[in-house]
C-alpha cells in the first residue's frame, strides 16, 4: 500500500511539473520577432533592427510635409540622441532588454501643441519605415498598439 501511494505521489508530481513546464514556455516577445535586413543584406534583430527602423522613421518624418517642420527644427547635434532614445523606447515597449531613461512624453511635448494631423503623419512615417523593413502585419499592429497610448501625452500638450 505504501509503494502504491508513493507511486501515485510521484506520478502526480511528474504530471504537475509537466504542466508547470508547459506554462513556463512562452512565445517570443515582440522585440524578439522584429527582424530586418541591413543595407548589406545581413539579418538584424533586436535593438539593431529597431535602430534601422528608427533611422528610416526619422527620415520619413523629416520628409513629410505635415510632420517635417517639427523634426527639421531639431538641432542636428541632437538628432542622434533622439534616434537612440526612440530606439530605447521602442525596445522597452516591445519587451526588449533596453530601458528608456528620457523624459516622459508629456514633459517632452509640453507646450508644443502637437496636432492630430501631425500625430497621424508621424504614425504614417513609422508605418512606412516598418513596411520598408518588411515587418509583418502582426508585429506592426502590436508595435503600434504598444506606442498608441502615448498619444494622449503628445497631442495637444
Amino acid at each position: 500500500m505504501g509503494t502504491t501511494r508513493w507511486r501515485l505521489c510521484a506520478l502526480s508530481l511528474l504530471l504537475a511539473s509537466g504542466v508547470l513546464s508547459a506554462c513556463a514556455t512562452s512565445s517570443p516577445t515582440l522585440y524578439e520577432r522584429i527582424n530586418t535586413k541591413d543595407a548589406t543584406g545581413t539579418l538584424r534583430g533586436g535593438r539593431d533592427a529597431i535602430r534601422l527602423i528608427v533611422d528610416d522613421f526619422v527620415a520619413n518624418a523629416v520628409a513629410d510635409p505635415v510632420a517635417g517642420p517639427r523634426f527639421k527644427a531639431i538641432p542636428a547635434a541632437e538628432v542622434e540622441g533622439l534616434k537612440s532614445k526612440l530606439a530605447d523606447q521602442i525596445c522597452e515597449a516591445t519587451g526588449g532588454p533596453c530601458s528608456y531613461y528620457g523624459r516622459t512624453m508629456k514633459e517632452t511635448h509640453a507646450g508644443m501643441k502637437i496636432t492630430e494631423a501631425e500625430w497621424n503623419a508621424t504614425v504614417a512615417a513609422l508605418v512606412k519605415a516598418l513596411d520598408k523593413h518588411k515587418i509583418a502585419a502582426r508585429e506592426k499592429d502590436e508595435l503600434l498598439a504598444a506606442l498608441g497610448p502615448m498619444k494622449k501625452d503628445i497631442v495637444g500638450q
